[in-house]
């Protein structure tokens, strides 16, 4: 009797520790796992590939993804971090945490301006300031017309825990470099609220809480898409249109380094990629990928602004405190 219950034991624990090898766990940001995000449908899609568990974690946002993992360490339960952009990486890559990828990303619609071994781009989009053609007939058209104007009033996020909020940022740095301060101080005076994430700002502004929310190029396709609703524009600048890169990677702990892979390398393929127009909203890394009509709508960027990340993260705590200062005072 002895000898049966300690054979079953083991056989518990052997299916136990196969069922634990053959999860992954993804920390991600919550509108990416949102009923209407693109989460629960590439879930599906690569739980039939891999034929494992894949846990999709949502944190408020890139920067609260990153905060965690340097938290948690080596401790951390996660397998992949999935939502960190462009701007963190070097901040991310000097964690020690993350391993290389495997997976070739030679081309790749931005392949002539992003390359690395750690971080997997999986898709792209530019910041803008989103307004209601119906309320504003005569949109800024740079920055200056933005400080220059009488009664607007926006919503922005905070570039302490939102990637958005630090892609502003970095926009008004790339742009105005010493001045930026002073450009911030203007600004401070038609900012109604700074929320801690993109889906807080989104929301107050479809309530009608500001006149302008700071967003993607990329967000009145939505509108176009499922509502049929043409009325909201981005405003397009002559300064130019500050770029974020989403990534994902995996960590150095991971106890399913293949299943890893498989899912950066899933990411990347069309049967991913195409699922991202229209629930993630962004523009998809993959060539080949479709694009539905509402994206002849946007706004055409051609000339992306974007700072080193090296840059970026020698200088990330002063520009911080720039922002800080320059909205109390």
């Amino acid at each position: 009797m002895k000898l049966y219950i300690k054979t079953l034991l083991l056989i518990l624990i052997s299916i136990n520790a196969s069922h634990s090898s053959d999860k992954l766990t993804v920390y991600t940001y919550d509108s990416f796992v949102a009923e209407w995000g693109p989460g629960p449908l590439l879930e599906e899609k690569f739980e039939k590939e891999c034929n494992c568990d894949l846990e999709l974690i949502g944190l408020s946002d890139g920067v609260e993804i990153l905060t965690r993992i340097m938290y948690e360490g080596k401790n951390t339960n996660a397998d992949v971090v999935l939502g960190l952009d462009s701007n963190l990486l070097q901040r991310a890559r000097d964690t020690n945490l993350f391993n290389k990828h495997n997976i070739d990303i030679t081309n790749l619609a931005i392949s002539n301006r992003y390359n690395d071994d750690i971080f997997v781009p999986f898709d792209y989009g530019y910041f803008s300031f989103i307004y209601d053609s119906t309320k504003i007939i005569e949109p800024p058209k740079s920055f200056e017309d933005l400080l220059g104007s009488n009664n607007l009033r926006i919503i922005i996020q905070d570039p302490r825990t939102s990637t958005p909020g630090l892609g502003l940022l970095l926009w008004i740095k790339d742009i105005y470099g010493s001045k930026a301060a002073e450009v911030w101080g203007k600004l401070g005076e038609k900012i109604v609220t700074v929320t801690p994430g993109w889906s807080e700002a989104y929301g107050l502004f479809l309530d009608g809480e500001a006149d302008m929310v700071l967003s993607y190029t990329t967000s009145p396709a939505y509108h176009i898409t499922y509502e049929n609703d043409y009325r909201y524009k981005a405003a397009h600048f002559i300064e130019g249109h500050y770029e974020q890169i989403e990534v994902a990677a995996k960590l150095k702990n991971t106890k399913n380094n293949k299943i890893a892979d498989e899912f950066l390398r899933f990411l990347i393929s069309k049967e991913a990629q195409d699922v991202l127009p229209t629930t993630q909203w962004m523009y998809p890394v993959r060539l080949e990928a479709d694009l539905p009509e509402s994206y002849d709508q946007l706004i055409k960027i051609e000339n992306p602004l974007r700072i080193d990340p090296k840059q970026i993260f020698l200088n990330n705590e002063k520009w911080i405190r720039e922002w800080e200062t320059s909205l109390s005072n």
